[in-house]
């Protein structure tokens, strides 16, 4: 495949915050690539930068052929860029905005019906509706109408689905879906975890560095350790009961479950049940499970911590 975004040795500082530090990896043209981690990891800061609207403090950007810093009026041209924040003009109707993104890139939106005529079909009956009154879902399809109304190269969307409800977070997938078979090179970020599962490869990062790059089921499938989950009454309790242990090697609270993750090899689920029953009163369900994402990620971020 052929690479269409380059970073090399990116970091960029605020005084003496380094928000993003030495990244260096490679997006290939036509992939639907994840950046995941959570909230203050660098995702953001990594888009402005690609987006030409912060220097680096160093390192290499490049976009197709053009370099992102000595190249950048051409470079915005390339890009459809849509930012965390809902920041289209909410006094002006639907159409209004989107008219006035096409005059900008000295287009018309009838023009690339084919590439948004789509998500246009969802929203067209709210046209005269002020962009300020829509719906969280419907102002995430706006936004993403008016970031590809110039047929951009490359799409970039900062935590898109960030405060949607559950059936709007699919819907906008499977627009992305839609457009990589168009060939629009797709870099996305986002704190859901499930959402990597998604993307053709996922970086995880967290305080501005990437610390795994790779297919989700990759990622997945280097994780080497027993998982088990642990359903109990009083979770918080039991997450300090399982921490007392001397061969836990992890417990992470996920939503209403525990997972736990042993120092020793092999399956250790009798050996876990008899300590917990010693140490902890109430009734206990616990089995071995698949990791996911999230458990890579949280692993990661333990052995990070340690080394």
């Amino acid at each position: 495949m052929q690479t269409f975004v380059q970073i090399e040795k990116l970091s960029k500082s605020f005084g003496d915050v380094e928000a993003v530090k030495n990244l260096s990896f490679e997006i290939q043209k036509g992939e639907l690539f994840g950046l995941i981690g959570p909230d203050g990891a660098g995702k953001t800061t990594l888009f402005r930068l690609l987006a030409t609207l912060l220097l680096p403090t160093q390192g290499k950007m490049r976009i197709g052929k053009s370099d992102v810093v000595k190249e950048y009026r051409q470079i915005r041209s390339m890009l459809g860029y849509m930012p965390g924040k809902f920041s289209l003009y909410q006094d002006l109707s639907v159409i209004e905005n989107l008219e006035f993104f096409a005059s900008v890139f000295g287009t018309k939106i009838s023009d690339h019906m084919d590439l948004i005529g789509d998500i246009w079909e969802q929203i067209k009956e709210f046209r005269d509706r002020p962009a300020g009154k829509l719906s969280g879902g419907m102002k995430q399809k706006l936004a993403l109408c008016c970031a590809l109304i110039h047929q951009p190269e490359l799409l970039l969307l900062d935590e898109p689905t960030t405060g949607v409800d559950a059936v709007s977070r699919v819907e906008f997938w499977e627009m992305l879906q839609s457009l990589k078979e168009k060939g629009i090179t797709i870099l996305v970020s986002t704190p859901y975890m499930d959402e990597a599962n998604l993307c053709d490869r996922v970086a995880l990062i967290q305080e501005g560095e990437v610390f795994q790059i790779n297919t989700p089921a990759e990622i997945i499938s280097d994780f080497q350790k027993e998982l088990y989950e642990l359903k109990a009454d009083d979770l918080y309790h039991l997450q300090s009961v399982l921490r007392s242990y001397e061969y836990c090697n992890s417990v992470f609270m996920f939503g209403k479950v525990l997972h736990y993750t042993d120092k020793r090899e092999g399956d250790r689920e009798e050996e876990v049940k008899k300590f917990i029953k010693e140490k902890y009163s109430n009734s206990v369900q616990i089995k071995q499970i698949k990791a996911n994402i999230e458990d890579c990620f949280m692993s990661f971020s333990q052995s990070k911590s340690q080394a």
